[in-house]
């Protein structure tokens, strides 16, 4: 052989092999889309299983089906609308993102919103510096004792350190 005919031959077995390894990669991207677009759909008649995880007979058809439509052209969006035409929106393993069904994706962070709000207000109120915010005008406290209420009567801890003064004295004595 010449060395112009072993480089024809080295150049018709890299092109065989190019191709047969296109031909494998297209089949597995094919399997990929169809296993994509099949995550997306209930089964109908398994009860919490996708049409790619379910082994039901309804599964399998419902997966040549989507295969079928993938190598005609279409779109994975036209497919589950071809499936929610027949089955409704129920076949659907997420629910669309508009009504009602807006509140699971939004509920779960409003409501961690709402929970830190909640508490930044209670850690707030927990501590020295916002109970004393919360005091009213500058109104006396309580806990100090000295001086009298309006009704002349002096303040429960006054009296209560009185008496107390007065109990110890009495002990001192025996």
């Amino acid at each position: 052989m010449t060395r112009r005919s072993s480089g024809l031959l080295l150049a018709a077995a890299a092109l065989l092999i190019a191709a047969w390894a296109a031909a494998a990669a297209r089949a597995a991207t094919l399997d990929d889309r169809v296993y994509a677009v099949a995550s997306r759909l209930m089964c109908p008649v398994c009860a919490g299983q996708t049409v790619a995880e379910s082994d039901s007979a309804v599964a399998r058809e419902m997966r040549d089906v989507i295969r079928a439509k993938l190598q005609a052209g279409e779109t994975p969006d036209a497919i589950l609308n071809f499936f929610v035409a027949q089955f409704g929106e129920s076949v659907l393993a997420e629910p669309p993102r508009r009504g009602m069904a807006l509140l699971l994706y939004l509920g779960p962070g409003a409501a961690a919103v709402g929970g830190l709000v909640l508490a930044a207000v209670l850690i707030r109120r927990w501590t020295p510096a916002g109970r004393a915010r919360g005091r009213s005008g500058g109104a006396p406290d309580q806990s100090a004792g000295g001086g009298e209420t309006g009704s002349g009567r002096p303040h429960r801890a006054e009296a209560d350190l009185a008496r107390l003064s007065r109990e110890l004295e009495s002990r001192e004595r025996f």
